[in-house]
């Protein structure tokens, strides 16, 4: 098990790898006055801690996440986040299309084309 020090490293090489540079502080301004705890357990537990584990690849765990937020159906600005990691982590644009397309059995037809249409902008399709 690693410390607290250690999975917070990890979790900032992460955060940074596939958020880009400034995601840390973007997540302790969205936080201040909120809760500052939550930013310590996103970098330990979320990406330090589970993130980054062995057995999956980084694309892998991106398309997890993407799924996740797909069949929930409300995390729109998580759906955004984890679609532009996993392109840092060498997803194709097609491999999160496929992944969203994969649910509409699971999800409804309603969230997958949300979630389509959400990320448009991030996958580079525009607008018709």
């Amino acid at each position: 098990m690693l410390s607290n020090k250690e999975a917070h490293s990890r979790g900032m090489m992460l955060l940074e790898q596939l958020h880009g540079d400034g995601a840390a502080k973007a997540l302790v301004d969205d936080m201040a006055g909120i809760c500052p705890d939550f930013v310590d357990m996103s970098i330990e537990w979320a990406l330090g801690g589970i993130m980054a584990r062995p057995g999956l690849d980084l694309v892998t765990r991106e398309l997890v996440v993407i799924a996740s937020c797909v069949t929930l159906g409300h995390p729109v600005i998580q759906l955004r986040a984890h679609a532009h990691a996993a392109l840092a982590a060498g997803a194709s644009r097609e491999q999160i299309i496929e992944a969203i397309l994969q649910l509409v059995f699971y999800a409804g037809g309603a969230a997958v084309r949300n979630a389509l249409a959400e990320l448009r902008d991030v996958l580079g399709v525009s607008a018709p």
